[in-house]
């Protein structure tokens, strides 16, 4: 089990122009992004009944998860099933790989064939499904550039262009129509790193790159599709 620390920041065009250009120098580009400048990330998120996850990250809960299906550049060649949990400062991300059938079944809602699977991550999302009535609530995708460092796993991304599903059976149509979710002209900034964040690494970043996000990009864009159906 490695827990993560994950800062995240809300940042303009030209904060991000000038941090590229610095982190290019001290870091290596993600291999995902090559031959592109970036590369395209897609997650269908999951929720409880009383919309749990939403709510608790909202209100800032020291101790929560999330559930979550994702896919790459719009490709099924890798699926992934995520479970994301916040530990006190810490995150812990759980993550095991699907094959396309698996994945149009829990897109579906159809959960039953993980009664018997011997996948732990699985079994325990079917667990919860059955006590708390889990289901897929929201789309989200984006378009990510990615540096990484090998002390502390140090990885810095950039995520632009946030977009909002409302349908989720349509998570694997290409294309499925995307509302823009947040001013086209920010930027979310995300640092991650085990227990150490270098500071030759950390000095990179200058003073105006303040405050913290506390608000992630699931509630970003869960909470736009709420409104947009009257929720609140």
């Amino acid at each position: 089990m490695i827990l993560r620390h994950e800062l995240k920041y809300q940042i303009s065009t030209l904060e991000h122009q000038v941090l590229q250009k610095k982190l290019c120098i001290m870091l290596k580009p993600d291999p995902n992004m090559a031959p592109r400048k970036a590369y395209n990330v897609k997650t269908l998120y999951f929720d409880d009944f009383q919309d749990s996850a939403f709510y608790q990250k909202q209100a800032g809960i020291y101790k929560r998860k999330k559930y979550r299906l994702r896919i790459y550049n719009n490709s099924d060649s890798v699926i992934k099933f995520e479970r994301k949990s916040k530990i006190s400062l810490y995150i812990l991300k759980e993550t095991t790989l699907i094959k396309r059938k698996e994945a149009d079944k829990i897109v579906a809602g159809e959960f039953g064939f993980l009664a018997n699977t011997d996948n732990r991550l699985l079994r325990e999302f079917y667990l919860d499904s059955r006590c708390e009535l889990m289901h897929p609530v929201v789309i989200v995708e984006y378009e990510r550039e990615a540096y990484v460092h090998p002390i502390g796993k140090v990885r810095i991304t950039f995520d632009s262009c946030l977009r909002v599903g409302m349908d989720t059976r349509l998570f694997f149509d290409k294309d499925a129509y995307m509302t823009n979710a947040i001013n086209q002209k920010n930027i979310v900034l995300e640092v991650k790193y085990n227990e150490v964040f270098p500071e030759y690494i950390r000095g990179l970043f200058p003073d105006t790159i303040r405050p913290r996000l506390a608000i992630g990009k699931f509630v970003i864009c869960r909470s736009q599709q709420m409104n947009r159906r009257g929720f609140f």
